[in-house]
């Protein structure tokens, strides 16, 4: 299952649509987790500025796809159900898996460190219960920026690089990848 780079939207996502799209992913999950009772991979893009659906957040996108199923096959865990759509906020995945939640979050964490464009994966691990399992559970670091060696979140906060340079990194992590 991949997402086509050349039909991507391009689309700029107003704020009251991105928040839709959230709010929407929410209830997904919310139903995924009644219907299975079983932990959920919620799989998106980190993709700064307003345009979510592009064609390098599509190819960021499928080589995450890629690594979760890899994941999965390793670790012997079942694929309940899977789903991929693009929304406003770009590409989502979503996972239902037999396994144990924490292990299944430990590997998402693997990945994001082991592969080059785990920087850009959000790879969210909710447990039967709906509890978002996250990387301050296991004592780890926040995820670091993509340009700097400080938090992302205190970087994008602060509005520290300008978003070209962000995109243009971007490009060069799916670049280096292909």
């Amino acid at each position: 299952m991949h997402l086509l780079p050349a039909h991507a939207t391009h689309h700029a996502v107003s704020i009251p649509e991105l928040l839709a799209s959230r709010d929407e992913r929410q209830a997904k999950q919310h139903a995924w987790l009644t219907r299975h009772a079983t932990p959920l991979i919620s799989f998106t893009v980190v993709a700064p500025g307003p345009i979510k659906d592009s064609d390098v957040t599509r190819g960021i996108f499928n080589h995450g796809v890629n690594a979760l199923h890899e994941m999965v096959q390793k670790s012997g865990w079942v694929i309940r159900e899977q789903s991929i759509v693009v929304s406003a906020s770009g590409p989502e995945a979503l996972f239902a898996l037999e396994g144990p939640a924490r292990d299944i979050k430990l590997a998402t964490i693997e990945l994001e460190h082991q592969y080059p464009l785990g920087r850009l994966w959000d790879i969210d691990v909710l447990t039967p219960e709906g509890e978002i399992l996250s990387r301050r559970d296991f004592a780890l670091a926040p995820r670091r920026c993509l340009l700097c060696e400080q938090s992302a979140v205190e970087c994008a906060r602060g509005k520290t690089h300008a978003l070209s340079d962000l995109l243009i990194q971007m490009e060069a992590l799916l670049h280096d990848a292909q």
